[in-house]
């Protein structure tokens, strides 16, 4: 869900990272839902995306069943 709402905004992985401030190794593991970002993380990824309250209880949900 987080690629598919980057790749709308037009934005690469490596700008992601950069608006982030983290690794593009890091934004990639969070990119393919093989990660869960830290808090602040997360809150700048919901600016950034414009992610709903939807969707952040979506990406949240996978991201839980992914790690269980």
């Amino acid at each position: 869900m987080i690629k598919e709402k980057r790749k709308l905004k037009k934005l690469t992985q490596e700008e992601m990272s950069e608006k982030l401030g983290i690794s593009l190794r890091q934004y990639v593991r969070i990119d393919s839902e093989k990660a869960f970002p830290r808090r602040d993380i997360l809150k700048k990824l919901i600016l950034e995306l414009d992610l709903t309250n939807e969707e952040i209880g979506e990406y949240i949900k996978i991201i839980t069943e992914n790690f269980a």
